[in-house]
C-alpha cells in the first residue's frame, strides 16, 4: 500500500517503562508501532517537500502538493 507522507519528524519516541522501547516516528517501520531503524532512510529528505513510499520502501517525490493533507506539526 503506498502512502503520502508529510514528516516534521524523523525519530523514534523514546518510552520508558520496565525498560526502554522505541516507538516509530516516521511510519515506516516494519515492525509497527516499533521503531525497526526505517527511519534513517529519511535523513535527507528535504524539509517542507512531499515524499510517498511503495510497499518496497523506496521514496518518490509527490509531484504536487496537497492542500488537505494532515500534518503533526504544532
Amino acid at each position: 500500500m503506498s502512502r503520502i507522507v508529510k514528516r516534521v519528524r524523523k525519530t523514534p519516541y523514546s518510552v520508558t517503562g520496565s525498560g526502554t522501547q522505541f516507538i516509530c516516528g516516521c511510519g515506516l517501520s516494519g515492525n509497527l508501532p516499533f521503531c525497526d531503524g526505517t527511519h534513517l532512510a529519511t535523513a535527507d529528505e528535504v524539509p517542507g517537500q512531499l515524499y510517498w513510499y511503495d510497499a518496497a520502501k523506496s521514496r518518490h517525490g509527490a509531484a504536487h502538493g496537497y492542500e488537505d493533507i494532515v500534518s503533526d506539526s504544532p
